[in-house]
């Protein structure tokens, strides 16, 4: 688990809500990003029923992109209970060093796997 969840929370909300048409509600008691109006986008996770991690989950294209990622990457990523059957990966924030640039980058992915075509030019 991260030290500083809050500060996880603060970096992951500035990176979620740059993004076009973003906005955050509670989901389960947990902070969600969404499109204004659509569907999350990325999901914040501390400690979910006692599971000792500090993540974001996000989209990916499938469940070979997700099994790609966890094998590659098992100490980085992980399949997060009821929503990894439908191609969600948890990525951790709380392994030391975070690579938030790299966390932008899978959230900015996922935010264009569920944004209406008309929006996703509004990252190019």
């Amino acid at each position: 688990m991260s030290p500083d969840p809050e500060a996880d929370l603060a970096r992951l909300r500035e990176i979620c809500l740059a993004l076009p048409r973003a906005a955050e509600k509670l989901s389960h008691g947990a902070p969600a990003f969404f499109i204004e109006k659509g569907k999350v986008f990325a999901y914040f996770s501390h400690n979910h029923h006692g599971d000792g991690r500090t993540a974001v989950q996000v989209k990916t294209s499938g469940l070979d992109e997700q099994a790609m990622l966890v094998e590659a990457e098992s100490g980085l990523y992980y399949v997060p209970p009821y929503i990894g059957h439908a191609g969600w990966v948890g990525l951790r924030l709380d392994t030391g060093g975070t690579d938030w640039e790299h966390v932008a980058d899978r959230v900015a992915r996922s935010w264009r796997l569920v944004a209406p075509a008309r929006l996703a030019p509004a990252l190019d």
